[in-house]
């Protein structure tokens, strides 16, 4: 092998990770999609029945989805940061005559009312998941998560993450749609 040879040998494993490092952060930067296709759309909510989940308020199951009308499902946690900052939203949406049910996520029920005592309280109905057996069900990895089940408990729209003041439209659209 000459010298110069032996140069660009000596280049090509830099070369590769820059390639490598260019390809990764592209990706991150401009990703092709910010949509995670859900696959539970389309999809009946799991059977289910679960105790309250606050003091005062009525438990959730199955059958509350299934009277005829689109309600959210919105799955949260006390202990989560997120679900407090999309508190305001849910209140704008049950103030537009959105019924709003929730599963509390591996919660206590006294943490609970003090998360809705402080952000505000857009549930009819809470139900207790203390061991992530429905969310799981329900294909969902986090909290929070929002569904748009239609009256005949059939799952239209998934939003993943909190709820943003800019999503409020698409949401309020969803619901509109799943009637």
């Amino acid at each position: 092998m000459n010298r110069r040879t032996v140069r660009f040998v000596l280049w090509v494993p830099l070369i590769l990770f820059l390639l490598f490092v260019a390809t990764f952060a592209t990706g991150l930067i401009k990703p092709e999609s910010r949509v995670i296709p859900s696959k539970m759309v389309g999809k009946p909510l799991p059977e289910f029945a679960l105790p309250p989940g606050a003091p005062g308020s009525a438990g959730l199951a199955h059958k509350d989805f299934t009277q005829g009308q689109p309600r959210l499902l919105n799955i949260f946690a006390s202990w989560c940061v997120p679900c407090a900052a999309e508190a305001p939203q849910l209140l704008q949406l049950a103030n537009a005559g959105v019924p709003i049910d929730a599963i509390a996520i591996r919660d206590r029920p006294e943490d609970v009312a003090r998360f809705l005592g402080r952000w505000g309280n857009p549930y009819q109905r809470i139900g207790s998941d203390t061991q992530s057996a429905v969310q799981i069900a329900m294909g969902s990895a986090g909290v929070p998560e929002t569904f748009v089940v239609d009256g005949k408990g059939i799952i239209r729209h998934q939003h993943i993450g909190e709820i943003r003041p800019e999503d409020v439209p698409a949401i309020l659209a969803a619901v509109k749609a799943a009637q």
